[in-house]
């Protein structure tokens, strides 16, 4: 029995990759910020996002997964051969600009977690994790570094460990979380609306998708889907389980930051959260020592694994629509436009750390021109996913087109909020 049980936990590990790396790179050290903010400002209220980004989530990456499978390409690719290439241009250039200013503000909130542990000087910690993220993607073959960036996931377990040294009012937290006392309010709306933005975010969509496209370069006796019906079935399943698990432990783990965050900072009234370091320089008097360093080392792991995946989708993307090679498991020599997009973009966000330029309206920014591009990319994706002409005979099924769709909407209506808030 013993034997059985650890090869069913071997099966199912060994169906967990781009999905899990995916939703673990979701819990950036900027959605830590904007986590542990909701939870010190409201408490245990905004735990029914999570209930509700949940399907969402699962819904339109495993449609950006489908299709990076089933076609052999990624989705900038796709989108070059089925749309006009102004629509291309534009998405790929807006993804381009808020991943890097995305970047710079995972950066700086990596440094300012080293330099609150260690001591020195926090530029020069987001110097070395800057230079350090662009020689991993470069110099290590796909191999070896997705399995690198499974290893830091696990870094998210500090957040479950913090959480578990509190004593917690779970029969409240239950009911918080299942019947929400909901607002109106600007800043209630505003934090609903940065939540979703943090959680459905365009980059997400085209690394898995590439992601998906890696593994089958991977494998040897692996073909894209729609010329390999016979492996359909069990590399669906894959995607499906992959895919639920990692936005499962994406959203596990950001509840867990909203409960450190509400039971310590929010119970004590320290609501005003800046950023995922200040987070964690705010709980050393309330949580202790030990509750600070556990965060604080979650930043820094968190962004070693959110940064190579900010930087090598827009790569992905970038390389996708100018027809270049594409891939991490090529040498630096064989695809160096590919390569230096994902060092110009590390570097370039890891300069902006060096700026007067603030991090929380870096993120800002960056929420905004992700919130700009998600709908339009979402509708594409969308579209893509039914196309006989990309997916042959594996359009996907009735149940993701719904939840597809419904994130889609939902995340307009999100957008439409953003603006009206700006207003």
């Amino acid at each position: 029995m013993r034997l059985k049980t650890g090869d069913l936990m071997n099966s199912w590990l060994s169906k967990l990759g781009p999905g899990l790396i995916t939703g673990a790179a979701d819990d950036d050290p900027s959605g830590i910020a904007t986590y542990a903010q909701a939870g010190a400002l409201f408490g245990y209220g905004m735990l029914w996002t999570l209930l509700l980004t949940y399907p969402l989530m699962v819904g339109i990456q495993a449609i950006s997964a489908h299709i990076g499978r089933v076609s052999g390409h990624g989705l900038a690719t796709n989108i070059r051969r089925h749309f006009p290439p102004w629509l291309l241009y534009a998405i790929v250039i807006l993804l381009l600009a808020a991943n890097t200013i995305n970047i710079a503000a995972d950066i700086a909130a990596m440094g300012q977690a080293a330099s609150l542990v260690m001591g020195g000087g926090a530029h020069w910690y987001a110097a070395a994790a800057g230079v350090l993220s662009a020689l991993v993607q470069v110099w290590l073959p796909y191999r070896s570094y997705v399995r690198v960036l499974k290893w830091l996931t696990l870094a998210l377990l500090a957040y479950v460990v913090t959480a578990l040294t509190l004593r917690l009012p779970w029969l409240h937290i239950l009911h918080e979380a299942l019947l929400p006392s909901l607002s109106w309010q600007p800043e209630y709306i505003t934090t609903v609306v940065a939540i979703f933005g943090t959680t459905i975010s365009p980059y997400l969509f085209f690394w898995q998708a590439s992601q998906e496209v890696e593994e089958l370069r991977a494998d040897e006796a692996a073909q894209p889907l729609k010329r390999a019906y016979a492996q359909a079935a069990v590399q669906l399943r894959r995607i499906r389980i992959d895919t639920m698990t990692g936005m499962g432990f994406s959203n596990l783990v950001a509840m867990f930051i909203m409960l450190t965050t509400a039971a310590t900072l929010g119970a004590h009234g320290a609501v005003q959260i800046g950023s995922s370091a200040q987070a964690a320089e705010a709980l050393r008097p309330v949580a202790g020592n030990y509750a600070f360093v556990l965060f604080s080392a979650g930043i820094i792991g968190t962004g070693l694994l959110a940064v190579p995946v900010l930087a090598g989708s827009a790569a992905y993307a970038i390389a996708g629509a100018m027809r270049w090679k594409n891939s991490l498991e090529l040498q630096l020599a064989s695809a160096w436009k590919f390569y230096a997009i994902i060092i110009a973009s590390t570097l370039v966000g890891t300069a902006l750390c060096f700026t007067q330029i603030d991090p929380m309206r870096a993120l800002f920014w960056s929420a905004v021109l992700n919130g700009v591009i998600a709908v339009p990319v979402m509708v594409v994706v969308m579209l893509l996913a039914v196309r006989p002409a990309v997916m042959g005979k594996l359009v996907i099924p009735r149940s993701l087109r719904v939840l597809g769709w419904l994130c889609t909407v939902v995340m307009a209506l999100a957008v439409v909020a953003m603006f009206a808030t700006l207003g």
